[in-house]
């Protein structure tokens, strides 16, 4: 039995089949680069901008030393139907201050964790989607998203 084309998305619905499969998912899994080792986690993001996203760290942390030497990432989001997200681009440390307290304000984990937002631990990456693809469950055929 084959399987039935799934019909074409115009990208306005792409774009917004993305932008859900985002809001449903808490923890997307972050892959980077150390040296030639691929590493993938979950993070928890603490802002999304559209298909910007913005991560907390911790200066001590692994993935810390892996974008300072590697900005390159890609960021996977999965929702309950297995419909994905995956942006590619590159990390950037946020250092407008009413961004960070924007952000600050918004997390009440950060606050709690953290004590202050000059805390010297405290990191804040903004990822800058270079690419950004949808796909419906199990489709096998990425959407480019507009972005």
């Amino acid at each position: 039995m084959t399987r039935p084309e799934p019909k074409p998305l115009d990208p306005q619905e792409v774009r917004a089949l993305a932008l859900e499969v985002i809001r449903q998912d808490r923890f997307p899994q972050l892959a980077t680069c150390d040296g030639d080792q691929p590493r993938v986690r979950p993070v928890s993001p603490v802002r999304s901008d559209g298909f910007t996203i913005y991560v907390a760290n911790l200066q001590r942390y692994n993935k810390t030393r892996e974008l300072a030497a590697n900005p390159a990432l890609e960021l996977c989001y999965l929702d309950k139907n297995h419909n994905q997200v995956r942006i590619t681009g590159t990390a950037e440390i946020v250092s407008e201050r009413p961004l960070l307290q924007a952000i600050w304000d918004e997390n009440p984990l950060l606050r709690q964790y953290l004590g202050s937002i000059d805390n010297p631990e405290l990191i804040v990456y903004r990822l800058r989607p270079a690419q950004v693809r949808y796909m419906q469950e199990w489709a096998l055929e990425y959407y480019e998203v507009d972005f």
